[in-house]
Formats: C-alpha cells, structure tokens, sequence
C-alpha cells in the first residue's frame, strides 16, 4: 500500500479559499503514519468552533460559513479527514474503515483542540462527530448538525443503496460533478475544479470509494455496535443541539426529527428544514448555517 500525498500544484488558485495550511502527524495503523492536513483560523485563545466535511468533499466546503464564523469571535477549525482534501491518502479501499477513521479524527482533535469546542457536522462529518459527542460529550459545548446521522442498523433506503453502489462500481467518479447533482445552487467550473483537486486520479479517490460502505446501515455491520453505545451519551447530551437539514437531500434529508427526538439538549430548539437546499447545506445555505452554530454557542454561554 502507498501512502499519497497531495500536489500543490492542483491546489492554485482556489476560489474564496485563503486560508493557511496546518498539518497533524496521525498514527494510521499497521506501521503507517500519515499527515493530515486542517484549517485554523482566528485568535488562539478565541472559542473554538470544529467544521467536520464528509463524503467526498473537504474543508473546502467550509469556505462560506468560516468568515461569518470569524467575525462572530470564534476560531475555525476545519481538518480534511485521511483520504480527502490536502490530507495523505492511502491508496486501499480496504485499508479504510470506520474504527480506524474515528481513531485519526480523535488523534488530531486531541493534539490540535484538546480543550471544549463546539461542533458542526454534516455527512461522515456526523458519523464520526456524533460518535465522539457520544463518547466525550463534556467536550463539546454545543452542536449542530446537517444531513447526518449516527445510524445502527435497520433497512437503508433505496437512494443510499444507488449511491452505495454508484461510488463502488462506476467507472466515472468525478467528485467535483458529484458535488453538483448534490447542491441546489450552481457551482462555478472553478468550484467544481476545487473538489477535483484532491483526486488526481484513481488510487487517490480510495478513501471517497470506501465510504459509502462502510456506513452502518445493515444489521451486523461494523461499527453498528459502537455506535450503540455512542447513542447512550448523545441521548443523555443535554447542552444546546440544533438540526438544520436540507429538504432537498433525497438520502438524509428526512433524518433531522429522527437525530433531534433522541437527543436531550434538542429540545424546544429551532430546528429547520431548509428550502432551496440539498445535501451539501454548507453551499447552499451557509448563512443559516453559521447562524445556528452562532446561536447555540450564545445559548451554551460559550460565546459572549
């Protein structure tokens, strides 16, 4: 197995993407270690505030809501998961699995933002946040989350069985015409450009392939019964937890009463469907989005 790491040379340029880079040595397993690349930005000693992406995009996404976040007084802190966006890449499908992701997560928050930060989450961003909201809830002042969801089995929709194997089988995985079909904005060739960045090739786009498997939405999958026990904290998490869901999101869009009736610190908040917005919320609805963390951290007191 290869350990790949990204070319700047595709990364010129970006649109509405000034941020520095930041990198974290991660432990990957089996003798191998890997960089993960992260944005921080804002004042050190400013509340901080983790923007976790998921399937198959990378803290590009977060480029609309981390000005508003900025100006809001928080510090932003924006990793690109092992196998996505600047971060190494290994190039196994089977290397990849959802312990193993939830273990590289846990190893940069730990070295980068040990202290109470609150969250946003979206797509695997939430599979992997809201497993650790339920294993550590006294680190996390508040939530958010959009189109996620911390699942343990059952019967998957149709639409997720399409996807699933749309991202194992096609020949074509081009994941900047992905992120496309999956917004209800336009994106401009430009943008689009930037979520193909990442994926110069096939070996490169393991991880993205990967994912969409090892969701654990059938009976006897891994990861069905550590999330079990993840869901005993997250029921119990009684700070601020707020949902924005896009209806237009054909595969989560429908999960937001579901996250929000289980979660103590869900209720009486002013959770939403948004119009107008598809799986990738942070492109479409970015305002409200930030907006939400905004109020939730005012309402947790851990932003004055």
């Amino acid at each position: 197995m290869q350990i790949l790491s990204y070319d700047p040379k595709r990364f010129a340029d970006l649109p509405d993407y000034p941020f520095f880079e930041n990198w974290s040595e991660i432990d990957l397993g089996d003798g191998h270690m890997g960089r993960m690349h992260y944005l921080d930005e804002g004042a050190k000693d400013a509340p901080p505030v983790l923007l976790f992406h998921g399937e198959p995009s990378w803290s590009f996404l977060y480029r609309k809501m981390i000005p508003i976040l900025l100006d809001a007084g928080f510090r932003c802190l924006a990793p690109d998961l092992i196998g996505f966006g600047k971060s190494d890449k290994p190039d196994d499908p089977s290397f990849y699995n959802y312990a193993r992701h939830v273990d590289w997560l846990k190893q940069w928050r730990n070295a980068v933002v040990p202290q109470d930060a609150a969250l946003f989450c979206q797509d695997w961003g939430g599979l992997l946040g809201l497993r650790m909201v339920g294993d550590e809830p006294d680190r996390f002042s508040c939530v958010v989350a959009s189109n996620t969801f911390l699942p343990t089995g059952g019967t998957p929709s149709p639409a997720f069985l399409m996807w699933r194997e749309f991202a194992k089988s096609s020949p074509e995985f081009a994941i900047g015409e992905l992120l496309q079909r999956a917004t209800q904005s336009e994106r401009s060739a430009a943008e689009i450009a930037a979520y193909d960045a990442p994926f110069p090739d096939e070996p490169s786009k393991a991880g993205a392939r990967a994912f969409p498997q090892l969701v654990p939405v059938e009976d006897g999958m891994d990861g069905i019964e550590e999330n079990k026990a993840a869901w005993e904290g997250l029921a119990a998490y009684d700070k601020p937890f707020l949902t924005l869901f896009g209806e237009d999101d054909p595969v989560t869009g429908g999960l937001g009463d579901q996250l929000s009736g289980r979660i103590k610190g869900a209720e009486g908040q002013p959770h939403a469907m948004l119009s107008d917005c598809g799986h990738f919320s942070q492109e479409d609805r970015p305002q409200e989005l930030a907006q939400g963390v905004i109020d939730m951290a005012h309402k947790a007191g851990f932003l004055a």
